[in-house]
């Protein structure tokens, strides 16, 4: 005998207020680190402060239902960007293994659920910011391309310090969110999640993911601080220039005074 989960994450650009969407939701159970609400069909929803909720069991029209209280709740939110679905199955005295693509163990606890609920949360945010890094990368690349073109950059330094700012908020914002790779508390009060934690961080390939993301980044920073450098040499070489340039007019003023 055996029974199937599933799981529904739905990842949205904004991060999330708990305490705001908790007043949403009464009879809910609220955490530094999640918000926890059981719908009137039945199953769990799995809300988490960088922007993800994770749906185990839960009907259409209860996970639709969820989503526009959510956003009266917290009107920032825009549409949802990240939609990923995961089966479990669940299999009286089964080993924890992975079969056909679907995670299989032998009991779902409400820690089993609530780890499995957030490593999938993890890798809905991280295809979120893949795409932000992939774009901010993209960008850089054109920028790197006109100064291999040019040799230079222009003296209107207001659009690049602009996605400069903007690109170290996004860096700042994308390695304080990962830090959600940490492991979760849950784990040391059952062994078996710790196996069931690792093998669903190897399916979503999230070490990798992250260890990409990272050197992206770097990458991005790297590039940005050469584009500065020679921006702010160009700058400096022309300062120069005007302080030469008024140092002759001085000079030529002076002997026609004479």
């Amino acid at each position: 005998m055996h029974m199937l989960h599933a799981f529904s994450a739905v990842a949205f650009v904004e991060n999330l207020s708990l305490r705001e969407a908790a007043v949403a939701f009464p009879g809910s159970r609220l955490s530094p680190h999640d918000l926890r609400v059981q719908p009137p069909g039945g199953g769990d929803v799995f809300a988490y402060p960088f922007g993800a909720v994770v749906f185990r069991d839960v009907s259409a029209a209860d996970r639709h239902a969820f989503l526009e209280a959510l956003r009266k709740a917290c009107p920032q939110l825009t549409g949802e960007v990240v939609r990923e679905e995961f089966a479990v199955r669940e299999e009286a005295g089964s080993a924890t293994r992975f079969h056909e693509g679907q995670l299989v163990v032998d009991v779902m606890t409400p820690d089993r659920a609530g780890v499995i609920s957030l490593t999938i949360a993890q890798s809905a945010a991280m295809e979120y910011y893949e795409r932000i890094v992939e774009t901010l990368a993209r960008k850089t690349q054109q920028i790197v391309d006109r100064l291999e073109v040019r040799g230079s950059v222009s003296f209107w330094l207001r659009p690049l310090h602009r996605f400069v700012g903007g690109a170290v908020s996004t860096r700042n914002e994308v390695l304080s969110v990962l830090h959600l790779l940490d492991r979760p508390d849950a784990i040391w009060d059952d062994p078996a999640l710790d196996r069931i934690y690792a093998d669903l961080r190897a399916e979503f390939d999230l070490l990798d993911r992250f260890d990409a993301l990272e050197r992206k980044l770097r990458s991005v920073q790297e590039a940005l601080e050469l584009v500065l450098g020679v921006a702010r040499d160009r700058r400096l070489t022309l300062l120069e220039l005007i302080i030469a340039l008024l140092i002759v007019v001085e000079v030529i003023h002076a002997f026609v005074k004479r």
